[in-house]
C-alpha cells in the first residue's frame, strides 16, 4: 500500500483482517435418510466456526439448548479435502425445523439478519430479565481498557470487533473477534451454549461497536442482563432493553450513559 504523509507517498505494507464465507448447514435423520439445508451464509473471520454457528442458532431460536445438538464439524465435500468454510450442524431430531420462508438467514459481517424476527416474536421465546447482578460503575468505566489488552487481532489490523464477557469484579470471562460486531457476540454465545454455561445472568457483555437491536436480542437470548458498548444504541435497541428489563449502556469511555434497568449499576446517587 502507499502511506500519504504530509503530502508525500510511502510505500509499506499491511495487516488486514481475514473475511471469508461462513454457509452454516442443518442436518437431520438417520443414516438411512439425512437431510439437510443451508440457513444461513455469513462473512466472518475464520476462528471459533462452531461457536458462531451455535451462537447464531440459538439467539435465533432454531436451537433451544446444547442438548438438540448432536454434532458441529467441517462439511467434507465428497473427492475434496475439507471445507472449512461450510459448517453443518447435526441435530438430534429426525426431522429439520419447520422454518417459515422469512426465517432463511443470509447476513453480511456487517449488518444482522435480513427479515429480523419481530418484538411479538421475540415475546413469546423471552421473558424479563430478573436477575439480581450488580455491578459497580467505576468498574464498568475501565472495561474497555481491559478489554484493548484481549485484543491481538485487533492490535494488528485494526479491523476487528469484539464482544467480551466480564463478571462482577470486572474480570474477564470469555472475549471473541470477528470482523463482523454480530458474528463476534454469536462466537461468545456459542462458547457459553457448547460449554452448558447459558443463561448468562451474572455477566455483563460489553461489545466494540454500536449497540444495535440484533445485538440487544442476542444478549438476551443468552440471558446477560447488561449491554455494554463503546458506541451509540438504536432508537429500536433501548426500546427493546425497556421492554425486557435488559440494562443498556452506550458511549462506555471513561464515562457512559445509562439508558434502561439503572438498577444494577452501583452509583453514588441520581440527579
Amino acid at each position: 500500500m502507499l502511506r500519504i504523509e504530509g503530502g508525500r507517498a510511502i510505500a509499506r505494507f499491511d495487516q488486514l483482517v481475514t473475511e471469508e464465507p461462513l454457509e452454516i448447514r442443518l442436518v437431520a435423520g438417520s443414516e438411512r435418510a439425512v437431510v439437510s439445508k443451508t440457513l444461513a451464509v455469513t462473512m466472518r473471520t475464520p476462528g471459533s466456526d462452531f461457536e458462531l454457528a451455535a451462537g447464531f442458532l440459538f439467539a435465533e431460536g432454531v436451537i433451544g439448548s446444547r442438548d438438540e445438538v448432536r454434532r458441529i464439524a467441517y462439511c467434507p465435500d465428497p473427492g475434496e479435502p475439507q471445507q472449512y468454510n461450510i459448517v453443518n450442524v447435526e441435530l438430534k431430531s429426525e426431522m429439520l425445523p419447520d422454518l417459515p420462508l422469512e426465517r432463511h438467514f443470509y447476513t453480511s459481517s456487517a449488518c444482522g439478519v435480513c427479515g429480523k424476527s419481530g418484538l411479538e416474536n421475540l415475546r413469546l421465546r423471552h421473558s424479563r430479565l430478573d436477575s439480581d447482578f450488580r455491578i459497580p460503575a467505576q468498574t464498568v468505566a475501565q472495561l474497555p481498557q481491559k478489554l484493548r489488552a484481549h485484543q491481538g487481532l485487533f492490535q494488528q489490523t485494526g479491523g476487528l470487533h469484539a464482544a467480551a464477557l466480564y463478571d462482577t469484579g470486572g474480570n474477564l470471562l470469555a472475549v471473541r473477534e470477528d470482523v463482523g460486531r454480530h458474528n463476534a457476540l454469536d462466537k461468545l454465545v456459542g462458547w457459553a451454549l457448547l460449554g452448558s454455561r447459558l443463561p448468562l445472568s451474572q455477566g455483563l457483555v460489553l461489545v466494540s461497536g454500536r449497540a444495535s437491536y440484533e445485538l440487544a436480542q442476542k444478549t438476551l437470548a443468552a440471558g446477560i442482563p447488561i449491554l455494554a458498548s463503546i458506541s451509540a444504541p438504536s432508537s429500536l435497541a433501548v426500546e427493546l432493553a425497556e421492554e425486557f428489563n435488559l440494562t443498556l449502556i452506550g458511549f462506555l469511555r471513561d464515562s457512559f450513559n445509562l439508558y434502561t434497568a439503572p438498577q444494577r449499576i452501583e452509583f453514588d446517587r441520581l440527579p
